[in-house]
């Protein structure tokens, strides 16, 4: 297999403050792993280095076999990403958002019209697609973000808490897709979470972070067997 993710000591200080300390690791094409976190352990600090949103004060990273500070341009195209905060337009139907998608990413306009409507139908918002998405519920919203990180077809999709504060129904919607994503398109996805649930349902692997250091990294099996739970 092929690393989709390595990191090598990555490092992240705000001044006095190390929020990611000397992290590494390797993640495999194809790979669905979780990165477990209590708030302030670093996890959304680190997916903004990989996602080239903030450089790195040291160390060094390279996604699909580029260098997030030399190649960022070429980082950015192949991966998507979702960030923790809702993001998507209220003011714009669901069709529209992914509309403007489209054109961010730079997909040819033949092909335009048939990704928004597979995105749409994949995340089950075919029939809300003309609805403002201020009407949208929270999990509908998050699987529209879902969708319009996938208009490109990524290599690597990063997703920072993607329930986080969702109803229980919504969470487990969230997932299904999630692993259809996997199971559909071949994608690396490397997301955060702080509910083991959440990492156990969806990940092959995971790592946990605790003030900024990587404490522990396997299947939850094998972590549990480390830890004695």
């Amino acid at each position: 297999m092929t690393e989709a993710l390595y990191t090598d000591r990555l490092t992240r200080r705000f001044g006095e403050l190390t929020v990611v300390d000397s992290l590494s690791l390797s993640i495999e094409d194809g790979e669905v792993f979780g990165l477990l976190g209590r708030n302030g352990a670093g996890k959304s600090t680190l997916i903004k280095m990989l996602t080239t949103l903030l450089p790195a004060t040291s160390g060094s990273a390279r996604v699909g076999g580029f260098d997030i500070a030399r190649q960022a341009t070429e980082v950015r195209r192949l991966i998507g990403y979702v960030p923790q905060a809702l993001s998507a337009d209220g003011e714009l139907t669901g069709y529209e958002n992914l509309k403007v998608f489209t054109q961010l990413y730079d997909i040819p306009r033949a092909l335009r019209e048939q990704r928004i409507r597979e995105g749409l139908e994949f995340m089950g918002l075919a029939d809300a697609a003309d609805k403002l998405v201020g009407t949208y519920s929270g999990g509908m919203i998050r699987r529209l973000e879902i969708a319009q990180s996938m208009l490109h077809r990524p290599k690597v999709l990063f997703l920072d808490e993607p329930t986080v504060g969702l109803d229980p129904v919504a969470r487990e919607a969230v997932w299904t897709h999630i692993k259809q994503l996997r199971n559909s398109y071949g994608m690396t996805i490397f997301l955060t979470t702080h509910y083991m649930d959440e990492a156990e349902h969806l990940c092959s692997r995971l790592g946990i972070l605790r003030r900024g250091k990587l404490v522990a990294l396997g299947t939850l099996a094998e972590i549990g067997a480390n830890s004695g739970l």
